[in-house]
């Protein structure tokens, strides 16, 4: 006990050092170093995005206000952006020490990676549907209020768990750092909602989610990301996974190439398949971003994570471009517009991230990008 805990101790005292504002930038390209993590190997063959350049529009429109795009990419402390359209990138850059080699903390954007993951374990047998209840794969949930809710539930965010994000996040991640596994706190958690009526965002949901994947398949997180993407998808650069308490962070934890963000988004832009292989299945694709139960949609709650709808751990805004997106705190963004063929990733270390119409100003700059590569 007297070896462990001073590493424990230093861990936690590098991880709140590496969230001071004037360090997010460094810590989010060097997450991997900072924090335990596991590597996930690329496969044998790269593909190649062609290139052909062009520059961003200057300005887009943000309710009835003209702003500076690139005054905006500056001012939200990008690190990498990406647009891509019809397999060529049409604009690439990097900013506060990145670079095409740099691999940029994901953050929530990691919760779209797990989903996928259900996704192919469903299809392949090893966890039945997303109607089963979370405690048939998670024992630590047996005989306790959370055994019956549904695996479909905790990837809509409908838990009705009582745990808030704002608030009682820091609590469980101090908590883990400290040596105590994430679901050996969500066991002693109660629900405050009906499951399945109102939708409260909560980090809490992935973990479980991350539970129930490797209980079913007998596969780490970053093992079933290996073997089933990031070796078949062509991507550059091996990958990271943090681990907290020697498993893997669901809720938020790997580092990717902005290009290998990419790629990954790709397989979603093609329904799932890559080469013609059928990496995840196209009908999980079609319900992940499916937003028509009421308490999915944009605007069906008054707190500060419902502004754009809501389905298998993607964001759907309003409108009829059929865009849907990953989000991560200090803005952090995969934006895919499936129907114009454009993929969008911007990596940043924001401390505004969460001000006044932050997400619905950046996706307007998306869009305004995205009528400047192409055409209806």
């Amino acid at each position: 006990m007297i070896r462990i805990l001073p590493k424990k101790l230093k861990l936690l005292y590098n991880s709140l050092v590496a969230f001071k504002e004037d360090n997010l930038a460094n810590s989010f390209q060097t997450m991997y170093k900072i924090q335990p993590s596991k590597k996930i190997s690329k496969g044998s063959e790269v593909f190649y995005f062609k290139k052909e350049l062009q520059p961003l529009p200057n300005n887009f429109q943000f309710k009835g206000e003209k702003l500076s795009t690139y005054k905006f990419i500056e001012e939200t402390n990008t690190t990498g952006l990406i647009v891509i359209h019809d397999d060529k990138i049409k604009y690439e850059n990097y900013f506060l020490g990145a670079n095409e080699n740099t691999l940029l903390s994901s953050n929530s954007v990691c919760k779209s990676f797990v989903s996928s993951l259900l996704g192919i374990a469903i299809s392949e047998g090893y966890i039945s549907s997303v109607n089963d209840p979370i405690g048939k794969y998670v024992p630590e949930l047996k005989d306790t209020e959370l055994e019956k809710i549904s695996i479909k539930d905790c990837l809509q965010m409908s838990s009705g768990i009582d745990f808030d994000e704002d608030t009682d996040m820091s609590k469980m991640s101090i908590s883990m750092l400290l040596g105590k596994p994430a679901i050996k706190y969500i066991s002693k958690l109660k629900t405050s909602i009906k499951p399945g009526k109102v939708r409260k965002y909560s980090s809490i949901n992935t973990e479980i989610i991350g539970e129930v994947i490797t209980n079913a398949t007998g596969y780490s997180l970053s093992e079933y990301l290996e073997e089933k993407i990031w070796k078949r998808i062509g991507v550059e650069k091996d990958a990271y996974w943090t681990l907290s308490n020697n498993k893997e962070l669901a809720m938020g934890g790997l580092s990717v190439s902005l290009r290998d963000y990419a790629r990954f988004a790709r397989l979603y832009i093609n329904n799932g398949k890559w080469n013609n292989k059928q990496i995840i299945p196209s009908n999980w694709i079609k319900d992940s971003i499916d937003t028509r139960e009421h308490h999915l949609r944009p605007g069906s709650s008054n707190d500060s994570y419902s502004a754009f709808g809501y389905g298998y751990k993607w964001w759907v805004p309003e409108g009829e471009e059929g865009e849907f997106m990953a989000i991560g705190i200090y803005s952090q963004w995969i934006y895919i517009n499936p129907n114009r063929n454009v993929i969008i990733v911007k990596t940043s270390a924001h401390p505004g991230f969460m001000d006044t119409d932050h997400e619905l100003k950046t996706v307007e700059l998306f869009r305004s990008i995205v009528d400047s590569v192409s055409s209806i």
